[in-house]
């Protein structure tokens, strides 16, 4: 039996959200998924014609939601960890649980665990012992090394590397390309810049970027 699914934002990153849910259903025996539709509050004309182009319906805005068909999940498609954990404080209150997906590309190592609202896009790689966070969205070939913990709504962009026994507190974004080398601590709502290379501890809410970053 399939599952309803409705991803919540219709920009770039919610339409590749959509892409990893078929993904998964093409790799498995039967469907997995049945994708609903997407919801969003302002959706712009032109991601309105991109959703078309992918025969997926708008359904509406987020409070959709709170009506949805008994045993509905969500997935949050937004990029940005801070909007996203906004999104998901307002969706808390309505009756319908998140999903998580893996892209079949993908791959999750062993005593590896994840909460609810999870996403690994193809390419993203995660060895041994890592805990991810509720949430947490694992971008095209990004890494994450063992022992690491990565707390809700954390972003690991495209081709970005967390070393082993890292910490990444909520709401941390590392950009695309970036490296968190091994051991260190990324405060709360702090981002790593696209390329940048993190060799000490970052406090919280603040950005560093280059090599090394600062």
């Amino acid at each position: 039996m399939t599952t309803g699914l409705v991803v919540v934002g219709c920009g770039g990153h919610g339409r590749e959200v959509l892409t990893i849910a078929r993904a998964v259903n093409e790799a498995a025996s039967r469907p997995i998924w049945q994708l609903l539709g997407v919801v969003d509050d302002r959706p712009s004309e032109e991601n309105l014609k991109r959703l078309q182009r992918l025969d997926v319906p708008y359904l509406g805005d987020v409070a959709w939601l709170r009506d949805a068909p008994p045993a509905t999940r969500h997935l949050i498609g937004i990029g940005d960890p801070r909007i996203r954990r906004v999104i998901g404080g307002r969706i808390d209150g309505y009756d319908t649980e998140a999903a998580s997906l893996v892209h079949p590309d993908a791959t999750i190592g062993p005593d590896t665990e994840y909460g609810p609202g999870f996403v690994a896009f193809a390419g993203a790689r995660v060895t041994t012992n890592v805990t991810l966070g509720r949430h947490v969205h694992l971008n095209q070939n990004a890494t994450v090394g063992h022992d690491s913990r990565l707390a809700d709504y954390v972003s690991v962009n495209p081709l970005a590397a967390v070393s082993g026994d890292c910490h990444l507190a909520e709401g941390v974004l590392v950009g695309t390309t970036a490296a968190v080398l091994q051991g260190l601590r990324i405060g709360r709502d702090s981002t790593v810049g696209a390329g940048a290379c993190v060799v000490r501890d970052v406090p919280d809410q603040v950005t560093v970027k280059g090599v090394p970053a600062r």
